[in-house]
C-alpha cells in the first residue's frame, strides 16, 4: 500500500446509490505512477518516496535534467512528479516500482491537493466577502476597502491586512473525501464531492490524514 498517487482532474458528474440518493462526484486520472527516487532517513533526514505520474508525451516535453533523474529508476515520459511522506504500514517501496488505482477501495477517505483556477486581480468584496457601501444617494463608497490603517500610530498597514490582489492559483488541500468507485481498468477514481483546479490539471491524491 503507497501513501497515495497522482493524477489528473477529468471532470464532475453525479452517480446514484442503490437508495437513489443522488452524489456529485469528481472522477480522476489516477496513475500509473511509478516510483522514481526513495528517500530514507540515513540518506536525507526523513522517509519518503517521489513518484512520478506516467504520461504518452514527447520526449522533448520534459527537459534533460529531468530525464537523467528518471533514467537511474527506470523511468519514462513523467513530467509531474511529487513526493509523499512515508508511514508506518505503507509498504516499503523502491525505484522502479508501480503504484496502482486498485489500492484504493470505496469508502476509502483521501486528500486530494491541487491548484485552484487563477481569477487575476480581485477587489476585496469578492477576494475576502465584504459587504461593500452603499449603492446610491450620492455614496462614493461602493466597493472600496475603507480604513486600512491609523495615521499616527502605528503608522503603517499592519501585516495580513485583507485588501485586492490575486486571488486564486493556490495550493489547496480538500480533506476526507469518501472514494466512490474504482476503475482499475482505466486508472479513474471516483471521489465525492469538488476537487480544486481546472478539468486537466493535476491532483495529489494522498490516504487521509485526519
Amino acid at each position: 500500500m503507497s501513501p497515495g498517487i497522482l493524477g489528473k482532474k477529468i471532470g464532475m458528474t453525479q452517480m446514484f446509490r442503490e437508495d437513489g440518493q443522488a452524489v456529485p462526484v469528481t472522477l480522476l486520472k489516477a496513475g500509473p505512477c511509478m516510483v522514481v527516487q526513495r528517500k530514507t532517513p540515513t540518506s536525507d533526514g526523513y522517509d519518503a518516496v517521489q513518484l512520478g505520474l506516467v504520461e504518452f508525451i514527447k520526449p522533448a516535453r520534459i527537459n534533460k535534467p529531468l530525464t537523467g533523474h528518471q533514467k537511474k529508476a527506470g523511468v519514462d515520459g513523467a513530467r509531474f512528479l511529487r513526493e509523499l511522506r512515508l508511514r508506518p504500514g505503507d509498504d516499503d517501496l523502491k525505484p522502479g516500482d508501480k503504484v496502482l488505482v486498485d489500492q484504493f477501495k470505496p469508502t476509502d477517505k483521501v486528500d486530494v491537493i491541487g491548484v485552484s483556477k487563477g481569477r487575476g486581480f480581485a477587489g476585496v468584496v469578492k477576494r475576502h466577502h465584504f459587504r461593500g457601501g452603499g449603492g446610491s444617494h450620492g455614496s462614493m463608497f461602493h466597493r472600496a476597502p475603507g480604513s486600512i490603517g491609523a495615521s499616527s500610530f502605528p503608522s503603517r498597514v499592519v501585516p495580513g491586512m485583507r485588501m485586492g490582489g490575486h486571488m486564486g492559483d493556490d495550493r489547496v488541500t480538500v480533506r476526507n473525501l469518501e472514494v466512490i468507485e474504482v476503475d482499475a481498468e482505466d486508472n479513474v477514481l471516483i471521489v465525492k464531492g469538488a476537487v480544486p483546479g481546472p478539468n486537466g490539471g493535476y491532483v495529489v491524491v494522498r490516504r487521509a490524514k485526519r
